[in-house]
């Protein structure tokens, strides 16, 4: 196998986990969910007042969160706490709350819409 070969090869590869990454955020709810973990581990009640996703939406998602590596739990009494559980996440989610929910957004922030 050539250089190139080898070198689009392992290009392919990490496109793929960085595509699956990023689809596996980009849902809105999700999305919200993380942005809400950026600042700490969180419980499901407070997920809930936060983001005003309601059941079963909100456990379906942080299924798919913990499902897929993006957030990890951890049980206390009858609460269950939700984090972000992949650095590679917290970087990128940290750079998504800079720029779109930080509470000093400024009106000059990038706007999609």
């Amino acid at each position: 196998m050539t250089d190139n070969a080898k070198l689009l090869t392992e290009l392919n590869a990490v496109a793929d986990e960085a595509a699956g990454l990023l689809g596996c955020m980009a849902n809105p709810d999700r999305l919200m969910l993380l942005c809400m973990l950026v600042q700490g581990e969180r419980n499901v009640s407070e997920l809930r007042d936060l983001t005003g996703i309601e059941q079963p939406t909100l456990s379906q998602q942080l299924t798919v969160l913990r499902n897929e590596g993006l957030a990890q739990t951890r049980k206390a009494g009858k609460y269950v706490y939700y984090r972000i559980g992949n650095p590679d996440v917290l970087r990128i989610m940290q750079t998504l709350y800079d720029i779109f929910c930080a509470p000093d957004r400024s009106e000059s922030a990038p706007s999609l819409g």
